[in-house]
């Protein structure tokens, strides 16, 4: 078998966390090698065609989460990331065209608003800088290894920092930060607002990519989390990259270009030697050594598959098989031959994130499908038209349209192979019922199922997290308690994908923090 000479660090997976773990170890120095099983780079935050000349982002569609320190450390806007939309306006579509726009325009956002409910209005600009100040106490930890509990990396000042992260919010916003984090978003949502739409709108941005619904607990924990985000600066704004979402990894790929970034490269095995990752074997035979190992794969795959429950004692190997990871959000693109018509928007309002998602119990009926293993018949679901601002990604004339469909369980019964063409079209009537005629300007489609993500984009579960985002899988207690520093119990192997802390989105904390911990850890070559 050929064998490379050693590297500082083999890097496992190309996605946006290895890249950016690989472009931050190479800027300090570090030898390091990226090992993609795809024939392109950037796992699921990629660009590509499903027509000629119809482009689009094929699973992550909005930027929200992108580390202001991966974007400046890493120098990505010179790298070519540019966003044709910034801080784009959220329309609650409603079936009668009677739709709320919600914006940073606050005149606008209240004129739109009071048609529906004066009191929502006047209640919606306090609710949501409040939630802004308390995904406020949580931001400052996506960037940092988390503390581990009970002793080691950082413990004690990790602990006090988050203690006075909470404090900082004053006593009575630190009381209500403390009461709701927990909790459901529709009570939270009931007890602020009349408005159905309103309230569906943020139940639904409270379950986007999780297996619950609005009643469940925790809820208001993961609506918190995505408002932790920012988009040019802006909290909790979203955004829409220019070329698709396949530029932010092409930005992380040219920022890591010191590193050898290798594609169509499967590994087979990571190799231990001496009770230590040495490097990794590739499905070809090829071993390459390295002085540790890091892997941007799910934890199930990094230990069940890659490394093998032979070298991990038991209890950790049940921990990990426990983490739940099943996907319920599938994704729909479209090609079409013109802009559709959406009832009661202008062409102007295209441009915006469309929800369908007309009320609470619309949202938790959707959700009540995917617990027996069915599709919701009545979807909620988080419409883009990035051509609309971004007229490269279509042909003259033509557009794109990119939704984010829950719910869709990853053990659909009946199979996914069988049932994607009914799953298609009955997202695309739903849809129809806002934008009539919309079927008509179908040219093409694709259709990316959590099984897809699995197979396709290796995401054990199809879960575009990695895992869910709940309170005993974030933080201190991700991918498992005890492992929650990037570091694995094999030593010289590390992790720096979305099954580690922070989590999911296109953030690149992950791997930023993984970068921080093997510096830290492994010294210089």
């Amino acid at each position: 078998m050929a064998t490379t000479s050693e590297l500082d660090a083999v890097i496992v997976g190309g996605g946006h966390n290895g890249l950016a773990c690989a472009a931050f170890l190479a800027r300090a120095g570090r030898r390091v090698t990226v090992v993609e099983a795809a024939p392109r780079l950037g796992g699921a935050a990629v660009s590509g065609e499903i027509a000629p000349g119809f482009t689009v982002s094929r699973c992550a569609h909005l930027l929200h989460l992108l580390h202001p320190r991966v974007i400046r450390g890493l120098r990505l806007r010179h790298h070519g990331l540019k966003l044709t939309s910034r801080d784009m306006a959220t329309v609650a579509l409603s079936p009668d065209g009677e739709h709320v726009v919600l914006s940073s325009d606050e005149t606008a956002t209240t004129e739109s608003l009071a048609r529906h409910s004066r009191a929502d209005a006047g209640a919606l600009p306090e609710f949501r800088q409040r939630l802004i100040r308390y995904a406020g106490a949580l931001r400052p930890f996506l960037g940092r290894v988390p503390p581990r509990l009970g002793g080691g990396w950082g413990d004690r000042a990790g602990l006090a920092r988050l203690a006075l992260a909470v404090r900082r919010l004053g006593r009575d916003d630190m009381r209500e930060f403390l009461r709701i984090v927990a909790i459901n978003s529709a009570d939270v949502l009931d007890e602020t607002f009349e408005s159905d739409l309103v309230k569906g709108a943020f139940a639904f941005d409270s379950v986007l990519g999780a297996r619950l619904g609005p009643r469940s607990p925790n809820s208001m924990l993961t609506l918190l989390y995505r408002l932790a985000g920012e988009s040019a600066g802006v909290r909790g704004a979203l955004g829409h990259p220019e070329g698709g979402m396949g530029a932010v990894t092409r930005a992380l790929a040219e920022s890591a270009s010191a590193a050898e970034l290798r594609t169509g490269a499967p590994v087979a095995r990571i190799v231990v030697e001496g009770d230590r990752a040495a490097g990794v074997e590739l499905a070809s035979g090829e071993r390459i050594a390295a002085r540790c190992v890091v892997s941007n794969a799910d934890p199930r795959s990094t230990f069940l598959t890659l490394l093998g429950p032979g070298h991990l004692d038991t209890g950790f190997v049940r921990r990990v098989g426990n983490i739940r990871m099943k996907g319920v959000a599938a994704k729909l693109n479209l090609a079409l031959d013109a802009l559709p018509e959406f009832t009661g928007l202008a062409p102007a309002d295209l441009g915006a994130r469309l929800l369908i998602a007309p009320g609470v119990d619309y949202v938790e009926t959707a959700f009540n499908a995917c617990k027996y293993r069915e599709f919701s018949p009545d979807p909620a679901i988080e419409i883009t038209i990035p051509s609309v601002h971004d007229p490269s990604l279509a042909p003259q004339g033509k557009h794109v349209l990119s939704a984010v469909v829950q719910y869709a369980p990853y053990d659909l019964d009946g199979g996914w192979d069988k049932r994607r063409d009914e799953f298609a079209d009955r997202v695309i009537a739903v849809m129809g019922e806002y934008a009539p005629g919309l079927a008509d300007r179908v040219v093409a489609r694709e259709v990316i199922t959590p099984l897809d993500l699995e197979r396709d984009f290796r995401m054990s579960g199809g879960h575009w997290h990695h895992g869910e985002l709940a309170p005993d899988q974030m933080f201190m207690l991700r991918p498992v308690p005890g492992y929650a520093q990037y570091a694995t119990p094999l030593p010289g192997l590390y992790l720096c994908g979305a099954g580690a802390h922070p989590g999911g989105g296109v953030m690149g904390a992950a791997g930023m923090n993984a970068a921080r911990r093997v510096i830290a850890a492994e010294g210089r070559a």
